[in-house]
């Protein structure tokens, strides 16, 4: 090996074992840290959008998971309510019966429904004998179907709430708005008088508004199923679905 080559080596060797002696001291002394901190700082620049993203996408997913858990809580609660009511109506039921001291009736067959009439009133094979009285509400699976509005001794007629000349306060059990339940004569069901520019309101559960002592608030009719019309006077009219099946009524309850 020539001179030339052997300083080379020297230099080399020097060199590194320079470089090693600098790492450990300067490890001691904190400047390897402030480097990495210096290049941390520099790679949050390029790393910001990806870390926003991120973030957006946690919140999106954490408020989605509440979403729905809401929604579904909401939706038992509604259910367990309309339940609530429905046992509730009964129990109103029941007691204006028993002030009657006739026997407590729980239900009546339809034994007329007139073809003319269809929309209006049916017959039902309970009178004043059983205790039946004249504003009595009436009932089907829970819902109101309409009240009593003639008696005899052996039968009552009831008026239905899709007949024309039906009308009775409500109230929408979700905005506390109140409104008029109205029969059509064609077998639909109407809330009228609604303020207009309260939003979508399909869905929403209606129920009788305070009327008197037979007609007890908190009756389960419906739900709104749609706006009918939006008046120049500043209300709303919706179209009700009737939680009682009232294409086919048979049997009814009290």
């Amino acid at each position: 090996m020539d001179n030339k080559h052997t300083v080379e080596l020297i230099h080399g060797l020097t060199a590194l074992i320079l470089g090693l002696f600098l790492l450990g001291v300067s490890s001691g002394l904190g400047i390897t840290k402030s480097i990495v901190d210096i290049w941390a700082a520099a790679l949050l620049v390029p790393e910001y959008p990806a870390v926003v993203l991120r973030d957006l996408y946690l919140d999106w997913q954490s408020y989605s998971n509440d979403r729905d858990f809401l929604n579904a809580e909401v939706k038992r609660l509604r259910d367990e309510n309309s339940e609530l009511r429905r046992e509730l109506s009964k129990l109103t039921n029941a007691k204006i019966l028993e002030s009657t001291n006739k026997k407590n009736v729980r239900a009546a067959r339809v034994n007329l429904r007139a073809p003319l009439a269809w929309w209006d009133e049916i017959r039902i094979d309970r009178g004043s004998n059983d205790g039946i009285i004249l504003g009595l509400p009436v009932f089907s699976n829970g819902y109101l179907v309409g009240r009593v509005s003639n008696v005899s001794l052996l039968s009552s007629w009831v008026e239905l709430i899709t007949s024309s000349s039906f009308m009775i306060p409500a109230v929408i059990e979700e905005t506390r708005e109140l409104g008029i339940i109205a029969g059509g004569g064609d077998g639909s069901v109407l809330l009228k008088y609604i303020p207009a520019g309260r939003g979508l309101m399909n869905g929403m559960t209606v129920s009788t508004a305070l009327v008197g002592e037979q007609l007890a608030p908190g009756l389960p009719i419906g739900i709104i199923s749609g706006e009918v019309e939006n008046s120049a006077d500043g209300y709303v009219t919706y179209r009700i679905s009737p939680g009682a099946k009232l294409t086919r009524v048979y049997s009814v309850d009290f």
